[in-house]
């Protein structure tokens, strides 16, 4: 069976690779020539969208917006222009339930299913074949999708109907998110009362305030590497999700609402391309100092 991969960036080139590891015969489409020749060189065929929706049966896109994969799905030449009935397209983008749903729906008028599954794990976890796959829509959908899941994660929970998938991303980010920018809220004032981060790290992660955010960030901010594994822009756009979907269903969300105007600021200081760690990076400008490896 042929699997169409339409998304070869941070995350999406590796995980292409790992199916293809696996033995998988691949199509892949990207916008991005030098992704698609890489890939390509590792055992992929390139493909238009039209010629994925056309010859597999099975599709996954990882993209950066919802938009972006409606665009995939239902634009001209889209992959739903030619897909057949009884193919299932699996979206493991971050993007709204109201997204997902829209593009279940437009699907299953073809007799196509849709699969909400978007990710936890950055692109470490996607290059380790380790992600948390979250996903929504209909069981047997799912299960069409579970072998690619095992290849590509170490976990894969139908959360519920489509959409849910996307909430739970969405619940993830905030986590994720907010627990950087406190761990970096914390590291600021230890730097800036001269304790040395590192030792304040090793001494701390054992304990109640160990976290799994905590053990990959601290690392890279002491050492100044913000080379992204998940990059701000992405989670500026998942956060901006958050409030969204928040309002409309009239849950406050204030720390995450404070914690958009700090995204925004780094947006605006040229952040955007920064790891999420860079969060830090606020947090320092507002203390003038810097939180790093003690010489």
């Amino acid at each position: 069976m042929k699997l169409g991969f339409i998304g070869l960036g941070i995350m999406g080139r590796p995980m292409a690779k790992n199916l293809l590891k696996a033995g998988e015969e691949l199509l892949v489409a990207d916008l991005n020539k030098e992704a698609v020749a890489d890939v390509v060189a590792a055992g992929a065929k390139e493909a238009t969208y039209a010629e994925i929706g056309e010859q597999c049966e099975r599709i996954i896109i990882m993209v950066p917006s919802g938009a972006i994969s409606k665009s995939i799905l239902f634009g001209e030449g889209g992959v739903a222009s030619t897909i057949k009935e009884g193919a299932v397209v699996c979206d493991m983008s971050s993007v709204t339930p109201v997204e997902s749903q829209e593009c279940y729906e437009g699907l299953k008028k073809l007799g196509v299913g849709f699969v909400d599954a978007p990710v936890s794990g950055g692109e470490p976890g996607a290059i380790a074949g380790s992600l948390a796959i979250m996903a929504g829509g209909d069981q047997e959908d799912f299960d069409a999708m579970q072998k690619y899941f095992d290849i590509l994660g170490n976990s894969a929970l139908l959360i519920g109907p489509s959409g849910s998938g996307s909430v739970t991303k969405l619940a993830n980010q905030i986590i994720v998110n907010n627990n950087i920018a406190v761990v970096s809220e914390a590291f600021v004032l230890a730097t800036k009362a001269g304790a040395d981060p590192e030792k304040v790290y090793h001494a701390i992660r054992g304990g109640l305030a160990g976290s799994a955010v905590l053990d990959a960030k601290i690392p890279m901010i002491i050492e100044r590497n913000f080379k992204p594994g998940g990059p701000i822009r992405i989670n500026h756009k998942d956060i901006k999700n958050v409030v969204n979907t928040a309002h409309a269903i009239d849950v406050p969300i204030p720390y995450t609402a404070q914690l958009y105007e700090i995204l925004q600021t780094l947006k605006i200081h040229g952040h955007m391309g920064d790891d999420h760690g860079g969060i830090v990076q606020y947090f320092e400008k507002l203390a003038d100092v810097e939180v790093k490896k003690v010489d």
